[in-house]
């Protein structure tokens, strides 16, 4: 199996993360962390047997990710984000360590929270081929990259190749779900899915694409978005 690295566009880090968060990435990190050798396997990877197992690709700084495990505690969570400061924030919201003074090597979740989410830090498609069929329930792909410019359009998420990976560790039935404020992206996702023969759109009503799903968890950039002027859409599609 080719294990290779692909092309990867985009930022890996940002401005210097600051010391509580860095000693996130070094002392808790490791208890959450996926290892992107092995094998995904649910009895491995949580203690618990969970109803569901969801897949949140590129989460950003992790707002969506932490309120939507929060809110379903019966549903496994796996978050996959390659930005080093996404992934220290997510920690941060998970445990409460905000700053030096909560610093601490027994570090653990908050209290009220369950151990629902396992985290992927580098690119998903390393993870796509240790992922077993039929593996996950529901799929979020919010506000990706646009790479609006026609030059830059092969390297959107949304592909014919990528859309096969998801739909082979996508359940029959299971849902994916995309959300977008671009105007070039919600074209070239309806055109893309479209034409694929994997996904049916769910939309009935203009309703059901123009406003989030009644369980949504507000995420940093649609709020920056909205503020803007920008509109969000909410696309739905189940895997046939």
């Amino acid at each position: 199996m080719d294990i290779s690295a692909p092309k990867f566009f985009g930022r890996r880090k940002g401005r210097t993360i600051r010391k509580a968060k860095s000693f996130l990435l070094e002392h808790f990190l490791p208890q959450v962390q996926i290892d992107g050798a092995a094998e995904l396997d649910k009895k491995h990877l949580f203690d618990t047997d969970f109803d569901e197992i969801h897949l949140e690709i590129g989460f950003g700084d992790g707002a969506h990710l932490a309120g939507i495990s929060a809110l379903k505690k019966n549903v496994g969570f796996i978050g996959v984000e390659v930005f080093q400061n996404g992934v220290a924030h997510l920690l941060s919201l998970m445990t409460g360590v905000k700053d030096a003074a909560h610093m601490d090597e027994n570090i653990s979740l908050l209290v009220d929270r369950a151990d629902n989410v396992r985290i992927f830090d580098d690119d998903v498609r390393l993870l796509f081929q240790k992922i077993p069929d039929g593996f996950f329930d529901k799929i979020y792909l919010l506000f990706p990259d646009p790479w609006p410019k026609k030059r830059h359009a092969d390297r959107r998420f949304i592909n014919p190749d990528n859309l096969k990976a998801l739909a082979r560790i996508l359940k029959s039935g299971g849902i994916l779900q995309i959300a977008t404020d671009h105007p070039i992206y919600k074209r070239h996702v309806l055109r893309t899915m479209h034409a694929n023969n994997d996904f049916v759109w769910t939309a009935k009503t203009s309703n059901d694409w123009r406003y989030p799903p009644q369980d949504w968890v507000e995420t940093k950039y649609q709020k920056k978005a909205v503020k803007e002027g920008r509109t969000p859409v909410f696309f739905e599609y189940r895997r046939l």
